[in-house]
Order: structure tokens, then sequence, then C-alpha cells
């Protein structure tokens, strides 16, 4: 158990620190990257597509390599989906954070992370996120 907070705890100071350097902690730059209407007034930001061709770039090398393993490094197993295909349930939850992050530029890694900064607006989507992610726990329950 110790092992795998400690890969928990440096994977995560690894993306907080990615995000940081980034900018993304910042919603206007994620917004000013959505916004594609600005593409024709020369004020698109294209850095977010940058930084998701460099997460890219690691992740998809790295996945090929972990295919070829028997076991993780850190549990008994890997943890894949068993859901196959598209359902109403997923296509509603990514309708629901594509219109949050396009609305507000956050989505839930950054908006933790931005929680250091105590900005009122963050604290008020962090609560909201909270209250959605409870109510689909009520609401799965039924």
């Amino acid at each position: 158990m110790a092992r795998t907070s400690l890969i928990a705890l440096v994977a995560g100071l690894l993306f907080g620190l990615g995000l940081a350097i980034s900018g993304m902690f910042d919603p206007a730059k994620v917004l000013g990257f959505l916004d594609i209407a600005a593409i024709a007034s020369g004020g698109w930001d294209p850095s977010l597509a940058f930084v998701m061709a460099g997460g890219l770039a690691v992740t998809l090398p790295a996945f090929q390599i972990a295919r070829r393993w028997r076991q993780p490094v850190a549990a008994a197993e890997f943890q894949t989906s068993r859901a196959k295909g598209l359902d109403a349930r997923l296509l509603l939850g990514a309708l629901l954070f594509g219109i949050g992050w396009g609305l507000v530029g956050y989505c839930p890694g950054p908006a933790l992370a931005a929680l250091a900064f105590a900005v009122p607006g963050t604290i008020v989507f962090v609560l909201a996120m909270a209250a959605g992610m409870l109510l689909q726990a009520l609401v799965a329950r039924r």
C-alpha cells in the first residue's frame, strides 16, 4: 500500500507541475483555446493543443509498452474498463464535462489544483463539481 501511495503522490505532483508549467491553472488560457471563433481575429491561443500533443507523445508509447507487461508495478492486476461501446451515461457525462469545461475553463484536475489560489470562482466550481458527483452517485444507486 505504501508503494502505491508513493507512486500516486509522485504522479500527482508530476501532473500538477505539468499543469503549472503549461498554464492550465488559468481558465482564461483554456477558454482562449476553446474559442475557435477567435481564430479569424488572431486571438486564438493554440498552446493547449501543444499540451495535449505532449501528453499523447508520452502516453501512447507508454501504453504500448505496458500492454506487454503481465502485471503492473504496484498492483495485483491492471484495472481496465469492461464497458464496450457508447451508452447514454457515457455520452451524457462527456456532454456535461464539455459544457462545464467550455463555460468556465476548468476540468477537475486543474480546478482542484487551483484551489490553492482560493479564487472564489474556482471554489464555486469545485463545490458544484462535488455536488454533481454526489448527485450522480445517488442516481447510480437507484
